[in-house]
């Protein structure tokens, strides 16, 4: 049977859930709510960390990045285990990690100390969100039902997303910012209890043989292609990260060319010659890209140039969430309707004023950026949903671990490319055009040009017309970094739109797949 005749069979086998399906859900969104929250917090929290443990820019950018990256070259690798093992067991031992390791890194001495733990959260954070996904796909077999589950999955990541910085801002208030990385153990209490009384420990029948050696290969095109993106954001063009690409592609290669050989893949390649598939996961990256790219930008802003506490700076954002939040929901009836290559491009292309609105704008403080990030959120909202609904629809549920993955790394490589790509040209542009006035001392000046959290601690030291004079470069130069950034996401967010208009087909029905898997027996016969 090829991939197409069994979506197709699924489809036409689908039933609708009851209560118990429902209730799994809300099981299903506290480790969403776990991994959201530790996503967004942490960068609320960075200004504190940067003043704690003085780390360099380059240890400021990995305090945020070891945590993705680790999780981007585990994420396949963790999906075909839980195909394999049961993804509930999977999502349990992740929650348990996570938590554990969470209580840690809110101790963590140093910079190095605090990277290291973000690195084995990864670790963990790479065993829940897959089973998630794969889960929802497994209880969901109605489409209608699973496009408004997965809306719902997506709406939690955003308000995880929103409710990490408000809370974590309240924590910031009275606590040290190692209180913030404490909120991801009470959610592991309901977790544990209802998980084994709601969820299915649902696995892929027939998984094949276990394969090492793909996922040490899968590890091994992943963590380079990053590192070196990494490391071209942050110092430039150089032999180490031209060599870490070369090497990553290199893998990357061998591993496509074991799936291909493989009577039972880690990763079935084919998945990726169906359009949509592709196109969606395009789509889910980008979009994340243009997502993390403005948080990451916009938080230092509230805080470092107008001023605002890490609670207040949180708060602004909420508005910009619950609009991500509703636009996610009411695009599920719309795309019933509506094909996905007009309903797509039209939200992103809203999305893409919002950048505009802030280049042409920065300088208009809180009440244009909130606005924006509310513009914003508008497509990002719609494309996370209709994006992820595509990708899940495209496998039959026995390998929706392994597709999930997929989503999931391209979800988590965006969050790393917003970070390093935009926030490593803002970096760099932030640098090239700071001036330090020459009365600042040598070892101040140079503090004051790696960071604009150093920056913000060198003015404060300084006092006085002097230290003003410092906290005014330094905005200046960080509005400079945010133009430019602004542009390269619209950029992004308009190449998104194009691909969405051109890979997402129209509005799919089970009988629309029936007919696909009978042209393709016939293409194909056994």
């Amino acid at each position: 049977m090829t991939l197409t005749e069994e979506i197709a069979l699924e489809e036409r086998n689908s039933s609708r859930v009851g209560w118990r399906g429902w209730a799994a859900l809300v099981v299903l969104m506290l480790p969403v709510l776990l991994v959201s929250v530790d996503n967004t917090v942490l960068s609320f929290a960075l200004p504190a960390i940067a003043a704690d443990l003085a780390p360099t820019s380059t240890q400021q950018l990995w305090i945020i990045d070891a945590y993705p990256l680790v999780l981007a070259g585990l994420l396949v690798t963790m999906g075909t285990l839980g195909d394999r093992f049961g993804r509930r067991r999977i999502l349990l031992i992740g929650a348990v990690g996570f938590a554990v390791v969470s209580v840690f890194a809110a101790f963590a001495p140093t910079a190095s100390a605090l990277i290291a733990a973000r690195a084995v959260l990864g670790l963990f954070g790479a065993m829940l969100m897959p089973s998630t996904l794969s889960l929802l796909r497994s209880i969901f077999t109605n489409r209608d039902q699973r496009r408004l589950a997965i809306a719902v999955w997506a709406s939690m990541f955003s308000a995880g997303s929103a409710i990490g910085p408000v809370v974590g801002g309240i924590l910031l208030e009275h606590f040290a910012w190692g209180s913030v990385f404490l909120l991801s153990v009470p959610v592991l209490v309901p977790l544990l209890v209802f998980a084994p009384l709601l969820l299915p420990n649902t696995r892929d029948p027939h998984p094949g043989r276990f394969d090492p050696l793909s996922i040490v290969l899968s590890m091994l095109t992943t963590v380079p292609i990053v590192y070196a993106i990494k490391e071209l954001a942050v110092h430039g063009a150089g032999v180490v990260p031209v060599l870490l690409l070369l090497l990553g592609v290199g893998f990357g290669v061998a591993f496509v060319r074991r799936q291909v050989r493989s009577a039972t893949p880690m990763l079935d390649m084919r998945l990726f010659g169906r359009a949509r598939f592709s196109g969606a996961l395009l789509v889910n990256l980008l979009s994340v890209v243009a997502l993390v790219g403005f948080l990451y930008f916009a938080s230092q802003y509230l805080q470092l140039v107008v001023g605002l506490s890490p609670m207040d700076a949180g708060l602004a954002l909420v508005p910009g969430m619950a609009v991500m939040i509703l636009a996610g929901l009411l695009v599920v009836p719309v795309a019933r309707r509506v094909a996905p290559r007009i309903l797509v491009p039209i939200g992103l292309a809203i999305s893409a004023v919002a950048y505009l609105m802030v280049a042409f704008g920065a300088s208009a403080g809180v009440g244009l950026l909130v606005t924006a990030f509310a513009v914003l959120a508008i497509g990002i909202g719609m494309a996370e949903t209709v994006s992820n609904e595509l990708i899940l629809a495209s496998v039959p549920p026995a390998k929706a671990g392994a597709a999930s993955a997929v989503s999931e790394t391209a979800y988590e490589l965006g969050a790393v490319l917003g970070t390093t790509v935009l926030g490593g040209i803002l970096t760099a542009i932030y640098r090239s055009t700071i001036q330090i006035p020459a009365e600042v001392p040598v070892e101040a000046a140079r503090a004051a040009r790696e960071t604009l959290a150093g920056a913000a601690q060198v003015a404060r030291d300084l006092g006085g017309a002097l230290g003003e004079q410092v906290a005014s470069t330094a905005a200046a130069a960080f509005e400079s970094g945010v133009f430019v950034t602004s542009i390269i996401g619209a950029v992004l967010v308009v190449a998104a739109a194009v691909i969405a208009a051109t890979t997402l087909g129209g509005v799919h029905t089970p009988s629309e797949e029936s007919n696909v898997a009978r042209r393709e027996a016939g293409r194909h016969p056994r």
